[in-house]
């Protein structure tokens, strides 16, 4: 298969996922679906997810599909009975547990490279011209936060947290606006988070963090 061409599709996948609006699940269109969207041959766009997945920005899952990020480190079965057994607002609270301490990690951890894709995430999220493109570039933030947090269980454990919310999130659905409008709490409170990490000061990366969850926890038992 020609180098230039498989590098060509993957580019032009990695496009489609910085743009695409997913359900909030991540799951990717079927491959059918998906080759037509990008025009390519179906074998070039396996190769293409399968580089995609051994760099853990999708996963699969035989008989359900493709989806965006990495797999949860407990089975459906077993996040499924922790959705039956929690709520939105429990949820939060293991998040402001959980969260700002990988964020502390992070802080310490990050490299360079990482550094700049959470600043990335972060003005992707400001520019999103829609709440579903805002709520994924603001999960991916969190997620590359994990990453770059350099522990393979702590990112396991914040994939799994996270499988749980978007199972028992309330309702997403917003009649207006359309995207989040210019003083959104999230995007200063982002800024604090990022510019901590950056400066490598973990105790004020883990508070901006902590500050931002309560934020959103706030905002959560107002809409209820």
């Amino acid at each position: 298969m020609d180098q230039n061409l498989e590098i060509d599709v993957l580019a032009k996948l990695k496009g489609f996922l910085a743009s695409a609006e997913l359900p909030d699940d991540g799951r990717l269109p079927p491959e059918r679906e998906l080759a037509q969207s990008l025009d390519v041959g179906r074998a070039v766009l396996r190769k293409a997810l399968a580089t995609l997945q051994a760099e853990g920005t999708v996963w699969r899952h035989v008989g359900k599909g493709t989806f965006l990020g990495d797999r949860p480190i407990d089975t459906f079965a077993d996040i499924n009975a922790m959705v039956q057994h929690t709520n939105p607002l429990e949820v939060m609270g293991a998040r402001i547990a959980f969260e700002p301490e990988v964020t502390r990690c992070a802080a310490l951890n990050a490299t360079g490279s990482q550094i700049t894709e959470i600043r990335n995430c972060m003005i992707k999220a400001q520019q999103a011209p829609t709440w579903r493109q805002y709520e994924q570039w603001d999960n991916r933030l969190h997620r590359t936060i994990g990453e770059a947090a350099q522990n393979s269980l702590l990112l396991g454990l914040l994939d799994t947290l996270n499988a749980v919310r978007r199972a028992v999130t309330w309702g997403r659905l917003r009649q207006t606006p359309v995207r989040p409008p210019a003083d959104h709490h999230s995007f200063v409170e982002h800024e604090q988070i990022v510019e901590a990490i950056a400066d490598r000061d973990g105790a004020a990366a883990a508070d901006a963090m902590r500050r931002h969850l309560r934020s959103v926890e706030s905002h959560m038992r107002d809409v209820r």
